[in-house]
């Protein structure tokens, strides 16, 4: 249906998501840097939950970041203490922050810090846990995960932060638009922009090296080079401020944040405050490794989908062919979907260009009264969780409309009340 006013709007929303400009800033300790963080939070994925509705592998995860935290001396005693209210779990999304599947942030975990310096605002986001296929935020803690963290704190984290005062603020945008030219969709393929982010931060890394940090220095150069996805991070929490950029504008439809927990899928729209509308898990279009199953799958939360609300990922996947071998399908129907996104967008983005579709721009802003009009819910790529605290696959999730219909009858609503 045609709303002029509802347009207008959303052309300003837009307009803020496109204008954004997210530059990394820094990479300090969440408890220093994160808005409302104390010693005693741990932060997980999704739309706010009471402690009681959090189950399976996100139950885990937070019990698990509050072991690691030292809040407790096993989970057993962690989820008293959550109980008794002196261990208080909250969402990512109260405190600025973007998680990745579960998403736990605890006082001593460094996370990036990324500023839209065209709007003033912040975002943060852990860094990438490593090549091990078990991992926190997929709600799996042992020695080598506890390790792994250890490590991401006490040396690349200090280090990364060093670097980014020699260099000063890097901006993503242009890492991320580059990117898109050279085969990643910026969600579930970041090669390029990993290697591009390397380089970016070469320089300063080895000023550090010829400080004498060398062994600090080569043990980064072998991260960045075997992790793929440590750009993934970077490029969520830009998502987000860019996102951020586009909320609160009054009658807009345009949805601003989408985020999985253990119970549901959630969207935020621009022009309907902080309420999140809710609705059933996505289905899922893809493969499982080698050994899995559905039967293995758990839903244990996740907000990387922040990249497709900016027109990344399930947006942006004709850029990236080789995710067939990642997580199926065929090139074709990747094209495909990518083209029915168009139809559930309100802009073209100028910055983010398709090259195989002639360098149009990237469909962005979806607004659910599109999604409503043409059924056509948003293409998602994302990994699966396991039950045993791993990823065992890879596809595109579709959400059920329901959550786009519940916010529209609440646009509609607010519309009609005096």
């Amino acid at each position: 249906m045609n709303d002029p006013a509802r347009a207008a709007a959303n052309d300003i929303a837009v307009g803020r998501m496109l204008a954004s400009e997210p530059q990394l800033v820094g990479i300090e300790p969440a408890v220093d840097v994160v808005p409302g963080m104390t010693p005693q939070t741990i932060l997980t994925s999704g739309a706010p939950l009471e402690w009681s509705a959090y189950t399976g592998g996100q139950r885990r995860a937070v019990l698990f970041g509050a072991v690691y935290e030292g809040l407790a001396r096993d989970i057993d005693e962690a989820d008293r203490l959550i109980r008794d209210g002196k261990i208080h779990v909250r969402s990512t999304q109260d405190h600025s922050c973007i998680g990745s599947v579960a998403g736990i942030f605890s006082a001593s975990m460094p996370v990036v810090i990324v500023e839209d310096t065209a709007h003033g605002h912040k975002a943060f986001c852990s860094l990438y846990e490593g090549p091990s296929r078990l991992k926190l935020n997929y709600g799996a803690y042992d020695d080598n995960v506890r390790d792994a963290l250890n490590w991401l704190r006490d040396s690349l984290a200090p280090l990364l932060s060093a670097a980014i005062e020699i260099s000063g603020p890097i901006p993503l945008k242009p890492l991320m638009a580059r990117g898109l030219r050279m085969g990643d969709e910026l969600h579930s393929r970041n090669t390029a922009a990993t290697i591009l982010f390397a380089r970016e931060i070469n320089k300063s890394l080895l000023e550090l090296y010829a400080g004498g940090r060398q062994t600090e220095v080569l043990a980064a150069f072998d991260f960045l080079y075997e992790n793929e996805y440590s750009f993934l991070r970077l490029g969520m929490a830009a998502a987000k401020v860019m996102a951020d950029a586009a909320h609160g504008v009054d009658g807009s439809s345009l949805v601003t944040a989408m985020a999985i927990s253990c119970q549901d899928f959630a969207i935020r729209v621009s022009g309907l405050g902080d309420t999140w509308f809710r609705g059933p898990h996505p289905t899922l279009e893809g493969r499982f490794f080698d050994g899995f199953t559905d039967e293995d799958t758990e839903w244990i939360g996740g907000e990387s989908c922040v990249t497709e609300v900016v027109g990344l990922g399930g947006f942006a996947q004709v850029c990236a062919p080789t995710l067939q071998a990642y997580q199926g399908g065929n090139y074709a129907t990747m094209q495909r979907t990518n083209d029915e996104m168009y139809r559930i967008c309100v802009r073209e983005n100028d910055q983010f260009l398709l090259p195989p579709f002639g360098f149009r721009g990237a469909p962005t802003g979806i607004d659910i009264f599109k999604v409503l009009d043409t059924g056509i819910t948003p293409a998602i790529d994302g990994g699966l969780a396991g039950k045993d605290g791993g990823q065992i696959g890879a596809g595109i999730l579709r959400p059920p409309i329901d959550c786009f219909a519940k916010a529209a009858a609440a646009h509609e609503e607010m519309k009609s009340t005096p």
